[in-house]
């Protein structure tokens, strides 16, 4: 059981996030300052380094964070059935989350500031984020206009055994490459529309970014033979 103290820490840390991310929906990541979060929640500048050492270890928090939440909406979009109706599904609850968190999902999709590097944990966190779809495609095949693509899968698979691992965690049956082909193509398509979708670019354009997204996905589910 957390002591009082702790129990405090951890709320004045989330308080601390919650403030960056509405700083970061102002102005962006780049706008975000240590300094005008203290100012904001009453600290001393010198304070808020008691709860992060640094901006970068914020974003960082605040990143890892971000891939959570998405990951939980995506396991919750997981739907029983055949494999375009469970896309749908998936590739509906990540697009979901992304337009009603769109400073959140851009700092998960691009890079912070300048010379930020994110820690090698997020990038098992993302593939959390991912990891559901790949069964679903481990029961499609690839049309040939996919099969470079799933030749280059392949290679990876076999080259990086961690990758190996994380194909065989969540789609233990079917070809890997063929699972990790549609992945990689549902991920494309989904960073394209939504980043355009929460950047205002589909104003004035006539159709809905959902519309588009349900053809693409359809496109994409005919070239997995599904």
């Amino acid at each position: 059981m957390s002591t009082p103290r702790q129990r405090y820490r951890e709320q004045v840390r989330n308080e601390i996030k919650q403030a960056a991310l509405a700083q970061i929906g102002d102005g962006g990541a780049a706008a975000l300052s240590l300094n005008a979060v203290a100012k904001q929640l009453g600290m001393t500048g010198p304070a808020i380094y008691k709860y992060f050492g640094s901006r970068d270890d914020l974003l960082t928090e605040l990143i890892l964070d971000g891939f959570d939440e998405v990951a939980a909406a995506v396991r919750a979009g997981m739907r029983e059935g055949e494999p375009r109706a469970r896309l749908h599904a998936l590739a509906g609850a990540f697009f979901a989350w992304a337009v009603a968190n769109p400073h959140l999902f851009q700092l998960l999709a691009g890079t912070p500031s300048p010379g930020y590097q994110a820690p090698a944990e997020s990038v098992r966190r993302a593939r959390e984020v991912l990891g559901p779809f790949l069964p679903v495609f481990g029961q499609g095949r690839c049309g040939p206009a996919a099969e470079p693509l799933r030749e280059e899968m392949r290679r990876w698979v076999e080259e990086t055994p961690a990758v190996a691992e994380w194909v065989r965690a969540f789609a233990p049956e079917g070809d890997p490459a063929t699972a990790l082909a549609g992945t990689i193509m549902v991920w494309s398509l989904l960073q394209g529309i939504v980043s355009l979708e929460v950047q205002g670019q589909f104003a004035g354009m006539g159709h809905r970014a959902a519309t588009l997204l349900t053809v693409q996905l359809d496109s994409l589910a005919g070239t997995m033979g599904f």
